[in-house]
């Protein structure tokens, strides 16, 4: 078939993948392809595009470019295109996640606030995709080409490096502020924790923390047990310094 052009205009904060300041791409095929591997060519995984529009008209990810067209490629979380309301491509409620082996310290926040994250610090590529698909799971990584895999059906690219901003990040980007809770899940295994009687953790229990503790509570997988000791203070501080940003964000 003849060469023909597209023109991609990526609307909020999408160009942040384009590598540029510009927010619209040129391109020229020669062949028909698929709007999801168009737009990924230019940088974009499809997890973080939720409306996509060619020559006026919604489309979905399996959409084919045979012809010259104009691209319009909004992001979650853009306001204005009410009417197309109906056409969004992602969930922004989702509820349990896996995090690439980069991510423990924004694991460690989310496990702490009480969200499901799946985290092997050694895990393949492979098996977080697997994961991601088999276990209807979001992918939380820094490496845009995992989110690009064709099974990856939700997913996320952390713009900030820095844990709470990325903590930050993700409450925002899955609506998660009215469904933490706190101190109720493993921060080791991401179990969920369960109220424990003292005498059947007493084996596991420093000298001191025996004396001065009776409240306790035992991951329900690997046996963690957890207490209100000399660090609960500082994670409590943590988890309000986070409601508080979030809420900040949320009112801004």
């Amino acid at each position: 078939m003849s060469p023909f052009s597209i023109r991609l205009t990526f609307h909020g904060d999408l160009p942040f993948f384009l590598g540029s300041k510009a927010s619209t791409v040129e391109r020229q095929l020669s062949e028909k392809t698929s709007v999801k591997d168009v737009i990924e060519a230019c940088g974009v995984p499809h997890t973080e595009v939720d409306l996509i529009i060619v020559n006026g008209v919604p489309v979905d990810f399996a959409c084919v470019v045979d012809r010259e067209s104009s691209i319009e490629v909004y992001p979650v979380g853009t306001r204005g295109i009410t009417p197309f309301a109906e056409n969004r491509l992602q969930l922004t409620e989702i509820r349990s996640f896996v995090a690439d082996g980069h991510l423990g310290k924004l694991v460690r926040d989310l496990r702490l606030l009480g969200v499901d994250v799946v985290y092997d610090p050694a895990a393949e590529d492979r098996q977080l995709v697997t994961i991601a698909s088999s276990e209807n799971r979001a992918l939380l990584t820094r490496d845009r080409r995992l989110l690009m895999h064709a099974i990856v059906r939700h997913g996320y690219y952390l713009r900030s490096q820095e844990p709470m901003e990325q903590t930050l990040e993700i409450l925002h980007r899955f609506d998660l502020g009215s469904a933490l809770a706190p101190f109720t899940r493993c921060l080791r295994c991401n179990t969920l924790l369960k109220p424990a009687k003292k005498a059947e953790v007493f084996d596991q229990l420093e000298p001191l923390t025996k004396i001065y503790y009776e409240q306790f509570r035992r991951c329900s997988g690997c046996g963690q047990v957890y207490w209100s000791g000399s660090h609960f203070a500082k994670l409590q501080k943590r988890i309000e310094t986070i409601r508080s940003r979030l809420t900040g964000e949320d009112t801004t």
